[in-house]
């Protein structure tokens, strides 16, 4: 490619009224009512209908009043239970955050300072006044933020208020992954070889990398979530990543220690839920299979893993409750594993929090798994043994996030959600979220809108309402990753449960370009779009014959109406007509019968296409012709006009595309933090130009030809949004 290209230097290999639910899914559910949540529209409140969860006991007393030190969706999957349980909520929130969901939700609610998370959701001052003034008695960290801080536990416990999670021993031993690596040997949990230490410098990281051999995995110490981690295959990789992770770690954790080790290649990431309590017993709650991922982030997950059986399932089990011990574990927890094609696993890390993908866990157990933490940290013994806990059918959980997938598998974008509608009347589908209609996704916070979760009595079940859930999922006013999600899970590879980390690069080596239509899907599209133009002019030409008119109104009759449709670049020829509810169109000498309501305000719209029912979205639409449709998950770009106006539009100027080859462009909005150029260097192809961290990760973007510097429009500390011009070549 000519010119200035992006190379993003990330070296990172209740259903419907009358139906029934599944059991797992009612059990301990508790239906809400408005007056629970003030100001929060019904839609949305049922949302918290299905919670997996086992029931509660209204005699066993816990605390009176929680406060929880996060946002978003966790802390509205906190405050739910805890309402469920009777307990009185304390929501922080940041001063852009002030009408969050979250806040709505609770009791009462705390600003704790500005936008950026150093001065609001992690300023442990703040907060701790906050518990001060509220007089909570205990505090639910959610996960991220300060979920795995050990100084902020021990500023919980100098102050007598408990802290929801584990104790300052566990979070600092496997928070740590250096000490949690050592400790695992200790246990006789299988680790990876690695280099069991602090690396000091590039240089250091270089040597130690060469004597492991490559390719090494570089992580920050105290990281997770995907934050301060690089895979290098050589040594240039390795300076590169020691950089960008120890500079993401000290962003993301306040901790710029790094360690390496052994990059194990082409493996599964299979974690297993464990639970201890304060009275040295621990469970394992069977696994999750997380291994499609994208910067070492999960996009998919499920619970069971289609890949074990019940003998590694049971190994990997109480290596973790075995380690779990060794800390003196209580709370729930995660023991994240690698496993490679031989099911040989091996110990990754422990995260000492609850985990994003926790309810898939909780849909195929019915344990409330917050509800677990709160009893465990009042005091009380596990209620279950561990030939109680089951595998009680599948879940499946896609990350549905405001980022657009054809960009590196997914670079944040920004903006207000206009319109948004979950997927909520469908059976088997529960939705964690923290968004609603209205609310702002911010460069500030994690660009996730919600987790995606369907249930079913086997997998095949819950994949295929997870199809048919994200086909359901109106989003509007962001970009978002639909697209991807439905296409990683109607893949034949996952569906077979051939899945590794390196599964979304191996699928998509080109880089995701969304659906591929088969000619029966695209002429599907194209009588479906046909269907939808012609509706619209018929609503068009109808006017309201008012009794008393005495203009008489001649409503024109077509019996066929002659289209030119544009896909892709090609133009096909279309003719259609209509017969009630009842489209009968012939795309290029095919005939198709397209059926449905036809109510062009919804957003909405289920059609029968000759016996294959199909839910599209059509998201705009314009006077000259340009229709965008969202069908089979993918946005889809359609001209449509009549045979007259399309002999015409030969004659119209086509707008003169920006030539790009000498100018670099932000692909996404962040921070820019650091530029490498200034007016009138020389540059060489794969050069850095400058660094953006958007989301907590940094990204380089570098020079795709060699050539002079003309102009530069940014620096170090601005704010930039997708699309605006960051330097120029002459």
């Amino acid at each position: 490619m000519a010119g200035l290209w992006v190379r993003m230097a990330v070296l990172v290999a209740a259903g419907r009224r009358g139906r029934r639910w599944p059991q797992p899914l009612l059990r301990g559910a508790a239906l809400w009512t408005l007056k629970h949540v003030p100001h929060y529209s019904r839609p949305h409140l049922m949302v918290s209908r299905h919670l997996c969860s086992a029931g509660y006991d209204s005699n066993e007393k816990t605390f009176d009043k929680i406060l929880i030190a996060n946002r978003g969706e966790i802390a509205c999957r906190v405050i739910k239970t805890c309402k469920k349980m009777g307990i009185k909520t304390v929501a922080i929130h940041s001063d852009v955050d002030a009408s969050s969901v979250h806040v709505k939700m609770a009791d009462e609610a705390v600003c704790v300072g500005p936008a950026p998370t150093s001065q609001s959701y992690l300023n442990m001052d703040a907060i701790m006044e906050a518990i001060k003034k509220t007089r909570a008695q205990a505090v639910h960290p959610g996960y991220g933020f300060l979920s795995e801080n050990k100084e902020f536990a021990k500023y919980l416990a100098a102050a007598e208020v408990v802290f929801i999670g584990p104790d300052t021993h566990a979070i600092q031993a496997m928070g740590d992954k250096i000490e949690s690596k050592l400790l695992a040997k200790k246990a006789k949990v299988n680790t990876i070889p690695g280099f069991d230490g602090v690396i000091k410098d590039a240089d250091e990281a270089v040597r130690i990398a060469r004597e492991i051999g490559y390719p090494v995995m570089i992580k920050a110490s105290a990281g997770g979530g995907g934050k301060g981690m690089r895979i290098a295959w050589d040594d240039e990789e390795t300076r590169d990543g020691f950089r960008f992770s120890s500079q993401e770690a000290a962003s993301s954790f306040g901790d710029d220690r790094l360690l390496i080790e052994k990059f194990i290649d082409n493996p599964r990431h299979i974690e297993i839920q464990v639970l201890g309590d304060k009275h040295g017993n621990a469970l394992w709650l069977n696994e999750r299979e997380c291994s499609v991922q994208r910067r070492n982030q999960k996009v998919v997950e499920e619970a069971p893993s289609i890949f074990l059986d019940s003998e590694t399932r049971r190994a990997m089990g109480e290596q973790a409750v075995a380690l779990a011990k060794a800390v003196k574990y209580s709370s729930a927890g995660t023991v994240e594993f690698l496993v490679d094609s031989k099911k040989n696993f091996y110990f990754l890390e422990m995260n000492t929090r609850l985990q994003v993908e926790h309810p898939v866990t909780e849909c195929i157990t019915g344990l409330d798994l917050v509800q677990e933490m709160i009893r465990v940290a009042k005091g009380y013994p596990l209620r279950h043994k561990q030939a109680d806990i089951p595998i009680n059918g599948w879940a499946v959980e896609c990350r549905v996030y405001a980022e657009d997938p054809y960009k590196s598998f997914g670079l944040p974008s920004i903006g207000r959600l206009s319109q948004y509608e979950e997927p909520i009347h469908l059976p088997g589908v529960r939705v964690d979220s923290g968004i609603q209609p209205g609310s702002d996704i911010s460069i500030y916070y994690d660009p996730m809108i919600s987790k995606l979760i369907t249930y079913g009595s086997d997998r095949t079940e819950a994949l295929k309402r997870m199809e048919d859930a994200l086909d359901n999922y109106v989003i509007r006013g962001v970009t978002h990753n639909i697209a991807l999600l439905r296409e990683v899970i109607i893949n034949s590879r996952f569906i077979e449960g051939d899945i590794n980390t390196k599964f979304l690069s191996d699928v998509y080596p080109d880089g995701f370009k969304g659906h591929k239509l088969t000619e029966g899907e695209r002429n599907q599209l194209l009588a479906i779009a046909s269907s939808l133009f012609v509706a619209f002019q018929l609503r068009a030409q109808h006017f309201p014959e008012h009794k008393n008119s005495r203009v008489p109104i001649i409503k024109p009759q077509v019996a066929n109406w002659e289209l030119s449709v544009k896909l892709h670049d090609e133009v096909h020829t279309v003719v259609a007509s209509n017969s009630g509810p009842t489209f009968s169109v012939e795309v290029d000498g095919s005939k198709l019968n397209v059926t449905g309501t036809w109510n062009l305000a919804s957003p909405l719209l289920s059609v029968n296409v000759d016996g294959t029912q199909r839910t599209v979205q059509c998201l705009s639409r314009e006077a000259g012709g340009n229709m965008s449709i969202q069908f089979l998950g993918t946005v889809y770009q359609v001209h449509i006009l009549t045979k007259l106006a399309a002999e015409l539009n030969k004659f119209m100027l086509e707008k003169v595309a920006e030539d790009t080859s000498s100018i670099l462009r932000s692909p996404m909005p962040g921070v820019v933090v650091a530029v490498s150029v200034k007016p009138g260097d020389s540059v060489a192809e794969g050069q850095e130009i400058c660094v953006i961290e958007a989301m907590k990760m940094q990204n380089s973007m570098t020079a795709g030809k060699t050539g002079k510097v003309k102009s530069v429009h940014c620096k170090a500390g601005d704010t930039v949004g997708e699309g605006d011009l960051l330097v120029e070549l002459e």
